[in-house]
């Protein structure tokens, strides 16, 4: 019986071991993710960064959809620390077709304060 859990405690020992070893060596661990849904779909999602054990505000998405639960916008905003706030950065739009997608980039303009459409990032995918 001390043999089963001496195997099992030294199992789980090494299994956090592991666990903590690929944390620290896959620096895609220190984003959190924090998702808000309305019903099935996610409407936005807030990437917080985890540095020296505080999380601060890092980018942020906001989506929309169609009548048919398409996502038809993703919205990206960066946060801007020294004005603390959230910018517009980059927006992608997407328009459904019977027989293809097409995906538009836009880039926020600061100074036009809209959203410029980069016509050489647009694509259009069959479905």
């Amino acid at each position: 019986m001390k043999t089963l859990f001496k195997t099992m405690l030294l199992f789980v020992m090494l299994f956090i071991a592991n666990a903590t070893l690929h944390a620290i060596s896959n620096p895609q661990n220190n984003l959190v993710y924090n998702t808000e849904k309305v019903g099935d779909l996610v409407v936005s999602e807030t990437i917080l960064k985890l540095e020296d054990g505080l999380l601060s505000n890092f980018m942020k998405h906001n989506y929309k959809y169609d009548a048919n639960n398409q996502r038809t916008e993703d919205e990206t905003q960066k946060w801007n620390s020294s004005k603390n706030r959230w910018e517009n950065d980059l927006c992608i739009r997407y328009i459904y077709n019977d027989n293809s997608v097409t995906t538009e980039y836009y880039k926020w303009n600061k100074k036009k304060k809209e959203y410029i459409l980069v016509p050489e990032m647009t694509v259009t995918m069959a479905k």
